[in-house]
């Protein structure tokens, strides 16, 4: 018996040097990093309803059923409108006037200006508005020294884009066709290529 007390008495020491290392109980593994995913992308949208003006230029080509009275060049003017945003359709209202001084090729004639009214409806693609259009247009033109006036109707499609909340650009392509313009006898017929840029309110 007394041989084992040494090894007994340093076995009582050992204890409760090691009980440290047991006191906080067993250890917990580090949690595993999380790894979040990337968002979704957002989808890019515009809300196009409300009041715009803006500017505009472009190019006509005006075609007539009287001899030599046919011409092209530029055009330009400003417009204004409104528009409801239902969702996936816009819908809007635009009034404009492009001013021209395009010689027809016959002497001292000449388109001089096209006012429009239109009413305008298409697809909301986002910023992106894609649009049909048509209307009454109103025109004045010089004709053998004597200037005239009168009234028709076009037909055509856009896009505009918003670049901002605020600005947009776009293009447009319209048909016109004026009938016995003024009691004149000569059709008129003008197809319009205009870049567009307009201010949101």
């Amino acid at each position: 018996m007394k041989r084992f007390a040494p090894i007994l008495a340093a076995t009582a020491l050992a204890l409760p040097l090691g009980l440290p290392a047991f006191a906080g109980g067993p250890v917990t593994p580090a949690p595993e990093p999380v790894v979040t995913p990337a968002p979704a992308p957002v989808y890019n949208s515009a809300d196009w309803s409300g009041f715009y003006a803006g500017a505009q230029i472009g190019y006509a080509d005006v075609g007539t059923n009287g001899a030599g009275l046919d011409g092209d060049g530029a055009i330009g003017g400003v417009h204004a409108g409104y528009r409801w945003d239902l969702g996936t359709t816009v819908l809007g209202v635009e009034a404009d006037y492009d001013t021209a001084s395009l010689d027809l090729g016959a002497g001292a004639d000449t388109l001089d200006g096209v006012a429009r009214l239109k009413l305008i409806g298409g697809a909301d693609l986002g910023r992106s508005f894609l649009y049909a259009t048509g209307g009454v247009a109103w025109a004045d033109a010089t004709v053998g020294g004597a200037s005239l006036s009168d009234n028709g109707y076009f037909l055509g499609v856009g896009m505009d884009y918003a670049v901002s909340d605020k600005w947009t650009v776009g293009g447009e392509i319209l048909g016109h066709k004026f009938d016995d313009f003024d009691a004149s006898g000569v059709d008129i017929d003008a197809t319009t290529v205009k870049a567009k840029v307009s201010y949101r309110f």
